[in-house]
């Protein structure tokens, strides 16, 4: 992961964005517009051996006194449903580089132990594997992304779990399957085909990276269902705009291919989606990332500059990407996003391994300007997946033995959930301005979505972490007459939830908005998530 300097970057992004310092924050709606449909994948989340994020965050065996479905602790699946949790990629990251599937298949007696060289070289069970993952995704009712091994394994190697995990039973692959539990076969419809190969999977060129994607994507083949996965190729990192530009004129062919006797019609490329990873470091340093807990406000707005970055990371790319393919035929993955900060010693050590961090409200309003990001580029951005789902960087949930707690960014997929699916509908803003120490964003930040039963939903953001700011929002075309909506805020910027304070950052109603004819008004509290829906 590069280091991004944001100084001159932030710069621009002020001078050419739509936003402009003002007493209040006027918008205007036009909800008759037909934007493209935000895909329920954007909501996506990520789990990588790593630290607790899957022993004791995810599983706990089923011998287990914590409550669980065959090994998988129940209070977290029951979280991630509520959330509605569209799609899991796993089994990284680095990890996944250094991960060979057949470790993981079989009785969990009879599973040999590896090292778990990505991360601080800890024992690694494998008694989470294949069929433990696809039970996760199962109970949870989401999607499964498989990220390849191409690091250290082979063509041959994936071609062969791709078989193990969707060929019919009464085939060899398959019935290796049965013998292990399941006979069906299981959709895969996300494929990764290798993981931050520039870096951990491989330190690759991407001339070098290009050539083995051609070959890999002639050989990533589903056994059953759909002939072809969605594969998504390595991307780049953050400002890495060479990477995006070699693999899409190097490995994103588009010609008529043929399979067996079938010729296809229509061209396609050799992969569906490039995938970017975009974190957001306080400092921008890896060296020194920058404080969890009782930070300055210093880094509270470079957090927010980071942040918003991802809009110029995403709009960058797309325009490489669009030279080389016009059509627009490849969609852009934000494979891996969100907050990254130094380890914290005041965190209890049985807690604090693994990249585990804590979860403030500065994350939540990271979550919240993020998805805004995603939302608002619909019609390029089609899947997202959060690092991590438990106990790892911005995470969901984190988990102490038996006890459980439902983080900040937890509550903002909460509250953007009804956007899953939805149709864009883009808004039009002159915002005031949220200004410390010389640096200067957007007070507000927003997005709003139809979604399939007619009712409007809008998100805003308050990133000013001291005031609160009013925004008058025009309604073109609208004829309802009320409005509902929830919150999420808390007293200080470093608010957070502990299992001993479990409730400190939650969703309340929201009930001070105000529609009058086609005008809508709220005073939006500082740093502060809000929802509404019209009806």
């Amino acid at each position: 992961m590069r280091q991004l300097v944001i100084g001159l970057m932030t710069a621009i992004v002020l001078a050419t964005s739509p936003y402009i310092a003002s007493a209040q924050t006027s918008a205007t709606l036009d909800t008759s517009a037909e934007g493209p449909t935000i895909s329920r994948h954007l909501h996506g989340q990520f789990v990588e051996h790593l630290g607790r994020g899957v022993y004791e965050g995810i599983w706990v065996g089923e011998d287990s006194s914590i409550p669980n479905v065959r090994g998988i602790r129940s209070d977290v699946v029951s979280a991630l449903k509520h959330i509605r949790v569209p799609l899991i990629r796993w089994p990284g990251g680095c990890f996944a580089d250094d991960y060979h599937w057949r470790d993981g298949i079989g009785p969990r007696d009879q599973r040999k132990g590896t090292i778990n060289s990505s991360w601080s070289r800890q024992p690694e069970s494998n008694q989470f594997g294949t069929h433990e993952f696809f039970d996760l995704v199962e109970q949870v009712g989401a999607e499964a992304y498989i990220s390849l091994n191409m690091g250290s394994g082979s063509v041959r190697d994936s071609q062969a779990w791709l078989q193990y995990m969707t060929a019919p039973a009464s085939t060899g692959p398959g019935s290796e399957r049965a013998k292990n539990g399941r006979t069906e076969p299981w959709s895969v419809p996300f494929v990764g085909v290798g993981n931050e190969t520039w870096g951990c999977g491989g330190n690759m060129t991407p001339e070098y990276y290009s050539d083995l994607l051609r070959h890999y994507s002639a050989y990533l083949k589903n056994a059953s269902g759909p002939t072809r996965p969605y594969l998504i190729a390595v991307g780049p990192d953050t400002d890495d705009y060479n990477w995006t530009k070699v693999v899409m004129e190097r490995a994103a062919e588009w010609r008529s291919q043929s399979e067996g006797n079938l010729l296809w019609t229509s061209e396609r490329p050799l992969f569906n989606g490039i995938a970017l990873h975009f974190y957001t470091l306080p400092t921008s340093n890896w060296g020194t990332k920058g404080a969890q807990l009782n930070f300055p406000e210093d880094q509270w707005m470079s957090t927010m500059q980071r942040a918003l970055l991802t809009e110029e990371v995403i709009v960058k790319n797309l325009e490489v990407m669009d030279k080389a393919d016009p059509k627009k035929r490849v969609d852009l993955i934000v494979d891996e996003w969100g907050t990254w900060y130094d380890s914290d010693p005041t965190i209890p050590a049985h807690l604090n391994t693994g990249l585990y961090q804590q979860n403030t409200l500065r994350d939540a309003l990271v979550a919240a300007v993020s998805l805004n990001i995603f939302q608002n580029h619909a019609d390029r951005v089609k899947v997202a997946n959060i690092a991590q789902m438990v106990n790892v960087l911005q995470s969901m949930i984190l988990t102490d033995g038996p006890k459980m707690v439902l983080t900040p960014t937890y509550h903002v997929f909460d509250l953007y959930k009804v956007h899953q699916d939805a149709t864009l509908i883009p808004l039009t803003f002159t915002a005031s301005a949220y200004s410390h120490n010389g640096a200067s964003v957007p007070a507000l930040h927003a997005t709003a979505s139809r979604d399939t039963s007619g009712k409007i939903h809008v998100s805003i953001a308050n990133l000013d972490p001291h005031k609160s700011h009013t925004l008058t929002l025009k309604l073109e075309g609208h004829k309802g007459k009320t409005v509902t909506g929830r919150i999420l805020t808390a007293p200080e910027m470093d608010s957070h939830n502990s299992f001993e304070k479990p409730d400190v950052v939650r969703l309340q109603p929201f009930t001070t908005a105000k529609l009058t004819n086609t005008t809508l008004t709220l005073t939006a509290p500082a740093k502060s998530v809000i929802t509404l829906e019209l009806p």
